[in-house]
């Protein structure tokens, strides 16, 4: 049973590590192909990579920024390689821990008791089984496409599961649990790994990155700490039925700013909340007008949140650690990372929003316009709220005055993000201060964001060409 537990988690590291250094001699071929840089006629011939300075000038194949310039793409795919075999790892893990507890009631398989173990699972074996269905195939996903992939890891499993006999207990229908496990858990996160290796699908990367660590969060790190620790789910779910619509509303409420922060991420900033997957422009709009760190201060809000509803004072410690962690190690090179990257645009921006605490008035970042209707009731009201309250770089013109025949409210930022209709004026309220862009930021949200404009058009104001002098 011991050599069992030690194979079951040194084979997929060993994988991992064979197929990374399999990669890295994939690309290393690949660029000295494409930059000519190695010996041979092609260098001779093109790169002119001689002793001299038409070799500094022309080729680049010596130190300078033309070298740098081309290795900067491999680096940089590298990088991504990597943090997309991390993130596959990682949803991985926590599918496959809530996978167990599906499996465990259903009676597909259990494990051993053994040492080392979370509610019954060999922690060797989960990290193991985590590595093989996440970061082994995004490594190897050149040679080994999604279908192959998941046709070679239902074999493996049906051959190993049954021969880690007595370290696993298979029950009469633990098929069934295996292709649940491959659907629901091995395939969003060889997706996932391998969209952010390659830089594609920024929304379903978001979505599923959004789902990776909201499950990660709010239910693998509170239950870990519940069984290390105190409290437990049964104190939540021992609330009275209002006290639980008012926790419900309380966390969502804390969530807000973290969506709302994630959506600007990827809306402005062509990014993710992933650290090696991060905009690639810097945003200072949304809740970053207020405050640097919505999302992890929505996350303490909300882990917090549970860890008073779960009775759990090892959860509050956590959090504790967290805003520690966050201050003393991971803020520094956050905050190096960003220099270097956004230069004066950052330095400014930091200077005058802070990590932790909310600006009332809105940091000026991007300028903007908003075209409002003179000769409609509800937007001509809408107009003399916002002027009133001296809006931060927003310039309200009349929508008439608009190239186009505009029938909705229209927000044009400068750094070219649009929106109309309830989201145009939701957006608008970002300019305005913490409360009112706090209503725009919920405003915004999928499936709210549509049903407030259902209501606007059938009650409020319906859609109309805004007519008058051009």
């Amino acid at each position: 049973m011991i050599v069992a537990r030690y194979l079951a988690l040194l084979l997929p590291v060993a994988a991992v590590l064979a197929a990374d250094r399999l990669r890295e001699r994939g690309a290393g071929r690949d660029r000295n192909r494409r930059a000519g840089c190695g010996a041979g006629r092609d260098r001779d011939r093109r790169a002119g990579c001689g002793a001299g300075r038409d070799r500094d000038r022309r080729a680049g194949c010596s130190a300078g920024r033309d070298r740098d310039r081309v290795t900067a793409a491999p680096v940089a795919g590298r990088d991504r390689d990597r943090a997309g075999a991390f993130l596959a790892f990682l949803a991985a893990a926590v599918g496959v821990a809530a996978l167990h507890e599906v499996a465990i009631r259903a009676g597909w398989h259990s494990f051993a008791g053994v040492d080392g173990a979370y509610h019954g699972m060999p922690v060797d074996l989960w990290l193991g089984w985590a590595a093989l269905w996440g970061a082994v195939p995004v490594l190897l996903r050149r040679l080994v496409p999604v279908p192959v992939a998941l046709g070679l890891l239902l074999w493996i499993d049906m051959v190993a599961m049954p021969s880690l006999d007595p370290l696993v207990r298979l029950g009469p229908h633990w098929l069934h649990g295996e292709l649940l496990g491959l659907a629901a858990v091995a395939l969003p996160a060889q997706l996932l790994g391998r969209w952010t290796a390659t830089g594609r699908h920024l929304a379903a990367r978001v979505l599923l990155q959004m789902a990776v660590f909201t499950g990660l969060v709010l239910w693998l790190i509170p239950s870990v700490a519940f069984t290390l620790g105190d409290g437990g789910w049964e104190h939540l779910l021992d609330l009275s039925g209002s006290a639980r619509v008012v926790a419900a509303q309380a966390g969502m409420a804390a969530a807000v700013p973290a969506l709302a922060a994630v959506r600007e991420f990827a809306v402005r900033g062509g990014g993710t909340p992933f650290p090696w997957d991060p905009p690639e422009r810097l945003v200072t709009t949304g809740p970053y007008a207020y405050v640097a760190n919505p999302m992890q201060l929505s996350t303490v809000l909300l882990v917090g949140l549970l860890a008073a509803a779960t009775h759990s004072l090892t959860l509050a410690a956590v959090v504790l650690g967290t805003v520690a962690f966050a201050a003393g190690i991971a803020a520094p090179h956050e905050q190096a990372d960003l220099r270097e990257r956004h230069g004066a645009a950052w330095l400014a921006y930091r200077r005058q929003v802070h990590d932790w605490r909310p600006r009332a008035r809105p940091y000026p970042a991007e300028p903007a316009r908003l075209w409002l209707d003179d000769d409609c009731g509800p937007c001509a009201g809408t107009r003399d709220m916002l002027a009133r309250r001296s809006p931060v770089r927003l310039r309200i013109v009349p929508a008439a005055t608009h190239p186009a025949t505009l029938r909705r409210a229209r927000y044009e930022a400068a750094d070219g993000y649009t929106a109309s209709g309830v989201a145009a004026v939701a957006s608008a309220f970002d300019h305005l201060g913490l409360g009112w862009a706090y209503a725009g930021w919920f405003l915004r949200l999928p499936v709210v964001n549509q049903l407030a404009q259902l209501i606007t058009d059938a009650q409020i104001a319906p859609p109309h060409p805004a007519e008058g002098p051009r």
